[in-house]
């Protein structure tokens, strides 16, 4: 039996890693496999270690149609099963300085890979900063001030044939100089 090397994995993952919109309306993602991605969400890199993080995860049908009507761009969310909402805490900063849009976009990075890498299906779906989708999310979920939506991640098993994009470009690398 051949067998499959880590680094050839962890880049078949990446390179297979696609969005998805269009799931399997009848069938769950169990509450296990999502704390799974969340725990992959959490491995990311994060600036001074702040963790600035917070993950309302959800699979309750009538906050996923809330969440549905209230984001323009969105509307996979009334056939997704579940979905991750990642947010950042603003109080949480390195001196004056506040990492959360960066942290938790490499925590929402690492949900998309665990996603593809169980087989499941997923779509980055962004919030902040459009201040109307904000203050949507943040109506339905009753978020705090200081917690900020960054993006609502729908989950679920995909019902089509979705494709990665190739998207290497070589006139966008530069060796050593611009």
């Amino acid at each position: 039996m051949e067998t499959i090397s880590k680094k050839d994995a962890t880049l078949s993952v990446i390179h297979s890693r696609k969005s998805v919109r269009n799931f399997i309306t009848e069938k769950t993602v169990p509450r296990e496999t999502l704390d799974t991605i969340v725990r992959a969400g959490m491995a990311a890199a994060s600036a001074v270690n702040l963790q600035p993080w917070q993950f309302i995860v959800i699979d309750d049908r009538t906050v996923m149609d809330s969440l549905a009507a209230g984001l323009p761009y969105a509307k996979m969310l009334y056939h997704a099963p579940a979905a991750i909402v990642v947010c950042g805490d603003s109080d949480v900063k390195a001196g004056d300085l506040a990492f959360w849009e960066f942290d938790c976009s490499l925590a929402s990075g690492n949900i998309l890979l665990a996603v593809e890498a169980m087989g499941l299906g997923a779509v980055w779906t962004a919030v902040h900063p459009d201040a109307a989708r904000i203050s949507a999310v943040r109506n339905i979920l009753n978020l705090p001030d200081n917690i900020i939506p960054l993006n609502v991640i729908p989950v679920g098993y995909p019902a089509g044939n979705d494709k990665p994009k190739d998207k290497y470009r070589p006139d966008k690398i530069h060796w050593n100089r611009y």
